[in-house]
């Protein structure tokens, strides 16, 4: 039987990236004895009055079909939100999603066709290069420099730049590094976006993660504003990635466009989850604090703890919920570490290469488990590492 082109495009791009993560889920179902720090899931629930608000929107009949650009409460709640970044921000501006990943499938597909090019760091998520293909458009990624700290530079933009190139596709706060793009970083990037008419589609799943840098976005940046889509969700402020609840808000003419491919794809989210979101983006709810406070605690633990290991280094993120570890000393590569962790101590981490070349020599720690096991997952990694390291000198 014949098969679309995008079943080919696609083929490498799915779970393949996470067969660790998968592998680990099995041992852990047979009774081993595993750490698990692969995904970014939220180790806290929902704030319960989010619960509460959707059980309510439930029994109150809120479960049938909503249009395409959003429920007037959520649509309201959003143009709120960012209109205290940008005052020019109104419903025309939004549209609804269910999860930022579908928003980002929707955003590309409006703007990217065959034979177009995508700027995109690397590391990068690891489903962003299925995103970009799923479209027919093909990535140019700009790489993410370990001794800038994993942020993008506008210079690196414009040697990756080819005349194909239709969107840079920004992620910050970055996921799998945790680097947070400055204001002027972000200005100097956007002059290149100018130069050569690019959309900057922008990311921005962590902003309420951020530790101790200053959150800065090229939405809030007026000269940018015509060009500019971010995508995001309460997925992670809200600790609520199985409500797949998210959005896309770019100019009104971008968003007029887009809207018959949404209804297309979906035609709306689910009015009871909408409520939801609308109620968590209009009161106080403590839960981005106490998960930044925590992982920010355990970012420093894992540091601390590994400091004095022979043969990796600690990345400190500046944001998120993940910690990369360089393990080139170990005279391993991250994915063979990665699975030797595995195989030999218990512990599930994600292997850099499933982010891109540039993170190869790393692997990615999920900050979202309690102190005790984190603790106990540096002690095996440690032990690993110095066995490495042993038989690496022993070798020379």
């Amino acid at each position: 039987m014949r098969y679309a082109s995008i079943t080919s495009r696609l083929a490498d791009l799915g779970s393949g990236k996470w067969s660790l993560h998968i592998r680990a889920r099995q041992l852990k179902a047979s009774g081993a004895d595993l750490i698990e720090l692969t995904i970014g899931e939220p180790d806290l629930p929902p704030d319960r009055a989010l619960l509460d608000e959707c059980q309510r929107a439930m029994n109150a009949g809120r479960y049938r079909y909503s249009n395409g650009r959003g429920e007037p409460a959520i649509v309201a709640a959003l143009a709120e939100k960012y209109r205290r970044r940008r005052a020019d921000v109104t419903a025309a501006n939004i549209l609804c999603f269910p999860g930022t990943q579908t928003a980002l499938f929707a955003v590309m597909l409006g703007l990217t066709e065959a034979g177009d090019g995508a700027l995109v760091g690397d590391p990068l998520y690891a489903t962003y290069e299925g995103v970009i293909r799923a479209t027919g458009a093909h990535p140019v990624l700009v790489p993410l420099k370990p001794e800038h700290g994993f942020h993008m530079r506008a210079e690196d933009v414009e040697r990756a730049v080819t005349p194909a190139c239709r969107v840079l596709l920004l992620n910050t706060p970055h996921n799998p590094t945790g680097a947070v793009l400055t204001a002027a970083e972000i200005a100097a990037i956007g002059e290149v976006a100018r130069r050569h008419d690019l959309w900057i589609v922008c990311d921005e799943v962590y902003e309420e993660l951020v530790f101790d840098a200053v959150f800065a976005s090229p939405f809030d940046n007026p000269d940018l504003a015509e060009r500019t889509v971010v995508v995001s969700s309460i997925s992670k402020s809200h600790a609520a990635p199985g409500f797949r609840s998210g959005w896309a808000i770019g100019p009104a003419e971008f968003t007029e466009r887009l809207l018959p491919v949404s209804e297309t794809m979906l035609f709306g989210q689910q009015p009871f989850i909408a409520d939801m979101t609308a109620y968590a983006l209009t009161h106080e709810i403590d839960t981005a604090r106490q998960m930044r406070e925590a992982y920010r605690g355990r970012a420093g633990r894992i540091a601390m703890a590994l400091a004095r290991t022979p043969g990796v280094s600690v990345l400190p993120p500046e944001a998120g919920m993940f910690a990369l570890i360089d393990v080139a000393g170990t005279g391993l590569s991250g994915e063979a570490f990665a699975w030797a962790l595995l195989e030999e101590e218990g512990v599930a981490v994600m292997p850099g290469s499933s982010f891109g070349e540039q993170a190869q020599d790393f692997v990615r720690v999920s900050l979202t488990v309690p102190d005790a096991a984190l603790d106990e997952a540096c002690r095996r990694i440690a032990a690993l590492a110095e066995r490495c390291t042993d038989r690496r000198e022993r070798r020379a």
